[in-house]
């Protein structure tokens, strides 16, 4: 029987695989979201505050309901990192040990597609191009 931990990073070299066959740039830092969820609120604030004293970023908890309608709050933990397997699943096991500490859930993990042009660069020299 798989740990919790196992079961999560089963899909971790396969999410990668994907990503670069579909064209994704290996080179890119790419921000990994990895999702965590709890009904009780004062636990994920617990935890959110040990994920970001470990270096995390961690987004503001958003209220919503599961798949079995019941209420609950989430968040993402981010890191930016390389696209590498094995950081990834470092990265998984201290987050669930630290859920595991706090009684909150791990849901998995998520990144982008990087097609290696920073999304976020706009070239000044067009902005500031007067036509002549």
């Amino acid at each position: 029987m798989k740990t919790q931990i196992e079961r999560a990073q089963h899909d971790t070299y396969s999410i990668i695989e994907e990503l670069l066959n579909d064209g994704s740039d290996p080179d890119a830092l790419y921000l990994i979201e990895h999702h965590i969820s709890s009904t009780d609120f004062d636990a994920l604030e617990k935890f959110a505050v040990e994920a970001f004293k470990l270096g995390y970023e961690v987004t503001d908890p958003e209220d919503m309901d599961d798949e079995d309608e019941q209420e609950i709050v989430c968040c993402d933990v981010i890191a930016e990192i390389p696209l590498d397997g094995e950081l990834i699943n470092k990265q998984i096991t201290q987050l669930i040990e630290l859920a595991n500490t706090f009684a909150v859930s791990y849901d998995g993990w998520g990144t982008y597609f990087e097609d290696g042009e920073d999304q976020d660069y706009e070239d000044e020299e067009d902005d500031n191009e007067t036509l002549h």
